[in-house]
């Protein structure tokens, strides 16, 4: 075995590394979650100011996690974040009905952008442990998420601050990464 076969088997293989973008308005559970998929404690979460990233493992991929902050000022420069993106999360905060249609908005707009065609969609519909939370199902039929076309995207219930629903979303997100 040469010295070039012995190195390639000890890089990691590209193939298995994937850049997923995780957005939504503010307070909807981005970093939570983003804390969540990296075994972190979430106990102290302040509002991202930026971004962060987080490489975490799932399903022998290692995905690179990109956390935006989703205050009105920062959304402009979501699109600077759009080249590459293998996947992206969207989070929506389900007891925020009065930001529902905002929260529309800024996906829809977001996905019209060329960098993000074909791009799979997972959304995960947060807060399902609060009182008067909107169900998935319910988000799904308020976005109008059936009108989306030449892309694959799937919605999950989850509640961030105990991980649940967190787990079969990235399952989903393994299975759908762009090829």
């Amino acid at each position: 075995m040469g010295l070039l076969s012995l190195l390639r088997k000890l890089r990691p293989n590209p193939d298995k590394e994937a850049r997923i973008l995780l957005l939504g308005l503010d307070n909807a559970g981005k970093t939570t979650i983003l804390k969540q998929l990296a075994s972190e404690d979430i106990t102290t979460v302040t509002p991202t100011a930026g971004f962060n990233i987080k490489s975490v493992a799932a399903d022998g991929f290692k995905l690179n996690v990109w956390d935006i902050g989703g205050q009105w000022k920062i959304r402009p420069y979501w699109k600077n974040y759009f080249a590459n993106t293998d996947v992206l999360i969207y989070v929506i905060d389900c007891t925020d009905r009065t930001r529902l249609s905002e929260t529309g908005s800024e996906l829809f707009e977001m996905l019209m952008d060329n960098r993000l065609k074909r791009v799979p969609l997972l959304v995960f519909a947060n807060k399902q442990d609060l009182p008067n939370a909107m169900t998935a199902s319910e988000v799904a039929e308020a976005l109008g998420l059936v009108r989306l076309e030449d892309r694959s995207w799937e919605i999950k219930a989850c509640t961030a601050v105990d991980g649940t629903g967190i787990k079969e979303g990235m399952d989903w997100v393994c299975k759908n990464m762009k090829k």
